[in-house]
């Protein structure tokens, strides 16, 4: 086999890089990586520079090389938005949206799809977005309605507890969603230490909360306790399916059992003060063993291994009191 003899006779896009077809193997070629496939040898390239999460709509349109949205998609507030919209008033840079405007017909997508919020709509308003409908409609209504699931979630000591998520030590969460939106709910543990809630009062939309204070109330039985706002905010949805089926709040806690939705504008500060990720692990860790010590208190010691504790904490063990468990853990 002789050195220097490569063709590639094919070039198309995969999920990691380019591909092209060889048609010699060549070993002394350092430009990506030969393999066999459908008995031919082909070529994989990965594609070079950094992989971006979520690219920033400049980035997109190409009037910056690399820049990631580190504003949760929240234009309005973005100061590097704002930055490069002084550089175009002063005639040092073409708006995102000039540029998309260059593009072929068939590639002017939304700003949605641009930032992967939605796929394959097409902008059908000159990149206006202050006159598109459906711009507001899906900012005001759409988004704030549909909750996504966690992607990855970790189990610590049966209960269940989402990456990316932000905790407050009264068992409410919090999601910062693409838009600048803040989803909240209650935790798996207090949905799981209660046993669930017969009913919930939710604030009204418009409502100005207030970090650590009241965001609602749950009701079990004669028993209620309050439900503390993780961080401050006006109230822009309430999930309007946990007054008629409230144990959704119990079957998917951090999916579709969410409690409302609220608009903070100064998010980066609001969040610095709760728990996520390996922090928010540790954290509940310590909750579970005040939970484990409160049950050897009325019930006897635990199993040597300690267990996995059982659904409905209070149903099993009623001697531990809601008023004692809401004070200690609400």
């Amino acid at each position: 086999m002789s050195k220097g003899t490569k063709n590639l006779q094919t070039r198309q896009k995969g999920g990691d890089g380019y591909y092209g077809q060889t048609e010699q193997f060549d070993p002394q070629q350092s430009e990506g990586v030969d393999t066999i496939l459908n008995r031919q040898i082909w070529r994989v390239q990965p594609e070079k520079g950094p992989k971006v999460e979520r690219p920033c709509l400049w980035m997109q349109a190409g009037a910056v090389k690399y820049k990631n949205c580190n504003n949760y998609y929240d234009c309005t507030t973005c100061k590097f938005d704002k930055g490069m919209q002084a550089k175009v008033e002063a005639g040092k840079a073409v708006s995102w949206q000039e540029l998309m405007r260059r593009r072929e017909p068939r590639e002017r997508w939304c700003r949605h799809t641009l930032t992967g919020r939605i796929s394959n709509r097409l902008c059908s308003y000159n990149y206006e977005c202050s006159k598109c409908e459906f711009d507001q409609y899906f900012e005001e209504v759409l988004a704030t309605k549909q909750a996504l699931e966690p992607q990855e979630v970790q189990q610590v000591k049966g209960f269940d507890l989402p990456m990316g998520f932000y905790f407050h030590n009264g068992h409410t969460w919090a999601r910062i969603e693409s838009g600048g939106n803040v989803r909240v709910g209650l935790d798996d543990f207090t949905m799981r230490v209660f046993g669930g809630m017969d009913s919930f009062k939710l604030p009204l939309f418009g409502t100005v909360l207030h970090k650590d204070n009241p965001g609602g109330e749950m009701f079990k039985s004669d028993n209620y306790a309050k439900i503390r706002a993780p961080l401050g905010g006006i109230v822009m949805e309430v999930n309007s399916e946990i007054f008629e089926n409230p144990e959704k709040a119990r079957q998917d806690p951090y999916g579709d059992g969410w409690l409302f939705v609220l608009r903070n504008e100064q998010l980066k500060d609001s969040v610095q003060d709760l728990l996520s990720d390996d922090k928010a692990v540790q954290w509940l860790d310590g909750e579970i063993a005040d939970l484990e010590k409160m049950l050897e208190e009325v019930s006897g010691p635990m199993a040597a291994d300690g267990g996995v504790l059982a659904d409905d904490v209070l149903g099993n063990v009623p001697e531990l009191g809601f008023d004692r468990l809401s004070k200690r853990f609400l």
